[in-house]
This record gives C-alpha cells, sequence and structure tokens, in this order.
C-alpha cells in the first residue's frame, strides 16, 4: 500500500527526470514531516522529565556561581561538577530526539533502494573526481532532505499556528 502511495509521487509529470526528483523531494519532505512529528510527540511524552531536567541544570549551574562568588571552592567544584553531569544528561537526552527526527531517513532510503538501485546518474567534472563518474539514488536524496528541512522550518510556524 505505502509503495503505491509513493511510487505515485514518482508519475507525476511524465517526465522521468523530473518525476524523479520531485518524487524524492515529496519523500524527503514526507520524512521531515514524520520525524518532527515523532520529535514532538517525544518531548510530549516526556516533557515533564525534560523541564525537570533543565531546571535542575539551572539550579546547579547558579548554585556553582554563587558558591564561587563566595569563595567556597570545595562547594563550587562539587556544583559544578552536578551542573555538569545534568547538562551533559539534557544534552544526550536532546541528542536522542534528534535522532528520532531522523528516524524514517532509513526506511525512506530502504524503499528507494528497492526502486531504484539501478539507477545512476553521471556526474560532470570535476564532482566526478570526488564521488566517482556515477551517483546513486542516495546522492540524490540527501540534498533534497536537506532542502527540505529548510523549507520545513520556514513553514512549521504557519503549520503549528493553524493547528491551534
Amino acid at each position: 500500500m505505502i509503495d503505491r502511495i509513493l511510487i505515485f509521487f514518482y508519475k507525476t509529470t511524465g517526465f522521468p527526470l523530473l518525476d524523479y526528483f520531485v518524487g524524492t523531494f515529496i519523500l524527503a519532505f514526507l520524512c521531515v514531516i514524520v520525524g518532527d512529528v515523532i520529535f514532538l510527540i517525544g518531548k510530549k511524552i516526556n516533557g515533564k522529565y525534560i523541564k525537570k531536567m533543565t531546571t535542575e541544570m539551572k539550579k546547579k549551574e547558579e548554585l556553582s556561581i554563587i558558591a564561587y562568588q563566595r569563595g567556597d571552592k570545595a562547594g563550587y567544584k562539587a556544583l559544578n561538577k552536578d551542573a555538569t553531569n545534568a547538562w551533559g544528561k539534557n544534552f544526550f537526552t536532546m541528542a536522542a530526539y534528534s535522532a528520532g527526527m531522523l528516524s524514517p531517513l532509513p526506511f525512506a532510503l530502504g524503499w528507494m533502494h528497492t526502486r531504484f538501485s539501478d539507477v545512476e546518474f553521471l556526474l560532470a567534472y570535476p564532482l566526478s573526481l570526488i564521488f566517482g563518474e556515477t551517483v546513486g539514488y542516495t546522492f540524490t536524496f540527501i540534498p533534497l532532505y536537506i532542502l527540505s528541512r529548510i523549507i520545513f522550518k520556514y513553514i512549521r510556524p504557519y503549520i503549528l499556528k493553524n493547528l491551534k
């Protein structure tokens, strides 16, 4: 069922090369949307935990600064270590959410492999010196995904505003 839906976007204009790029752009854009939804669901489910971590991190940071200003070197070091640990925990939690945003990509590339593994694009000089004479679907998908991510960044606020 998904194959029929996705392949539809690769048959929109009747010009094979243009259809390929239109379909790949739409697939990349769908990956951006699904990844963003996964990110938002994760934040919604863990919102209280994230807020608690952020509050703890800020509190430890403020206390370490106060200890430093009072000349309490041992207190400063202990609180600063706690603040650093809280910051690391927060950082890696957010990194995990970011990885969730990328989770649709392997599925999209896997589907593209079933359809376009034999498709090759000739590269012009000087790109051919770096990447070889030809490239496959991944070489076209990644820049279109980045473009989709940039475009989505600008239209996302309008989407969220209209959902409220």
